[in-house]
């Protein structure tokens, strides 16, 4: 399959780097089999450092299923329970559970970042989060979390995102 990453420069070898905030899958190289949403997180990155130009590299990869095969994946088929118990200690830097090679599911982007505050907070239960979570169109994320896992991708080009 095809995996994107948008940022402000070509990432022809990707590598793992320490960020300063917490994601949602926590540390790793993020990548998306949706392009749009890649183009548009090269457009984020890019503003928000203020340098560079916007561009999404590509990658080919296994599919989920081989790769399971030889690491450890975690998936999430879409925003669940687990997913949001994931996501949600991922983002207020409290994971402390098993650790895997690769983990896929659904961005919880800046745009549905609310109802987590509001779920933080205790002002929506879990189960309110969840059914308000579904009705957002959710893009993927596959992030590689281990050096192994990131000699699965294989470079195959980039294109200019084009919204600078």
């Amino acid at each position: 399959m095809i995996v994107y990453h948008g940022s402000n420069m070509i990432v022809d070898h990707p590598r793992l780097v320490h960020q300063n905030r917490t994601l949602d899958f926590g540390y790793g190289f993020y990548t998306t089999t949706n392009q749009n949403q890649a183009i548009n997180f090269a457009c984020k990155v890019t503003h928000r450092r203020e340098s560079g130009s916007s561009c999404v590299s590509m990658y080919e990869v296994s599919e989920l299923d081989e790769l399971k095969s030889k690491y450890k994946v975690l998936i999430f088929p879409g925003p669940n329970e687990e997913w949001l118990d994931f996501v949600f200690a991922n983002r207020n830097g409290s994971y402390n559970g098993e650790h895997y090679d690769i983990v896929f599911g659904p961005v919880a982007n800046d745009t549905i970042y609310r109802t987590f505050i509001a779920y933080e907070e205790g002002i929506l239960t879990k189960d309110e989060t969840i059914a308000r979570l579904k009705v957002k169109k959710l893009f993927d994320q596959m992030t590689f979390t281990t050096e192994m896992a990131l000699k699965e991708l294989k470079y195959i080009g980039q294109f200019d995102a084009g919204r600078d």
